[in-house]
């Protein structure tokens, strides 16, 4: 296996990766990165093949066990170059890194592209969400309870951000997600059919007394403000999460962690 060794932490070669810990930088290169282990094993498994595989000895906790994920990025086609610590560490983005980054293309689907199952989809909608840890929370959540897409509405953030990523542990590789305006989502539910269950905090029926049966997508909003108007005008129910507190909301995340499992729980009782 061929590889570059860089040990400078000035070397220019690395000045492309600081740039796709921007926005800016991801948009222009259809890139973005993922920093892990277990998240480029992840990234591997879903059947994306990493471009550039960075790796440095190290830092890894078990450099004979772990190297063998280098060997499979390079026969996936990855180029392969090694980092000293010191030029590791530059690029880092997560404190304490364990010697593994790669660049992958960014996901970047529309709704149109995304393809449902027939029968009984189950799609998570996110509306206006701001903080990339939510948004990788939502989507760990969507791997375990096999949602079949999530979809940002009026997106804030990107599905490549690396914070993102990182909070995901990789699942925004292993599950279809799609970003467009509002309007757009609201469109493409109701050509496929649909039907929207919409958490607010003025639901007028608490969330296990609708149907997940069927298809159906949830829908979460934004943390301070919760969903749109067209959202909730599109819905078909508005449901509430029952709380004894003072807060009159939970965290987003645990929003949709809630509603999607809600949906698994009848899906398995009903099969």
């Amino acid at each position: 296996m061929d590889e570059l060794h860089i040990t400078s932490p000035a070397n220019p070669r690395l000045k492309h990766l600081l740039a796709l810990r921007r926005r800016r930088g991801r948009e222009a290169e259809g890139r973005t990165l993922v920093e892990g282990y277990e998240e480029l094993t992840l990234v591997l498994d879903a059947g994306v093949a990493p471009e550039t595989i960075y790796h440095c000895p190290e830092l890894m906790a078990d450099p004979g066990t772990q190297l063998a994920l280098v060997e499979r990025a390079a026969a996936a086609g990855a180029a392969v170059i090694r980092l000293g610590r010191a030029a590791f560490e530059k690029v880092a983005y997560r404190e304490g890194p364990d010697g593994f980054l790669g660049v992958v293309r960014a996901p970047d689907r529309r709704c149109a592209d995304l393809a449902l199952p027939a029968v009984t989809p189950l799609v998570l909608v996110c509306e206006a969400v701001e903080k990339p840890g939510n948004l990788g929370a939502m989507l760990r959540t969507a791997d375990a309870a096999g949602v079949h897409a999530v979809v940002a509405a009026d997106p804030v953030t990107d599905w490549g951000n690396p914070n993102l990523v990182r909070a995901s542990k990789g699942t925004v590789f292993s599950v279809p997600v799609a970003s467009d305006p509002t309007d757009a989502v609201v469109a493409w539910l109701e050509r496929t059919g649909t039907p929207l269950v919409a958490a607010t905090p003025e639901g007028e029926v608490e969330h296990t007394e609708v149907d997940y049966t069927g298809p159906v997508a949830v829908a979460v909003g934004a943390e301070k403000h919760g969903l749109g108007p067209a959202l909730l005008a599109a819905a078909r129910h508005r449901v509430r999460i029952p709380m004894q507190g003072r807060a009159n909301s939970l965290n987003v995340a645990t929003s949709a962690a809630i509603l999607l499992y809600e949906a698994v729980r009848q899906r398995r009782a009903g099969s």
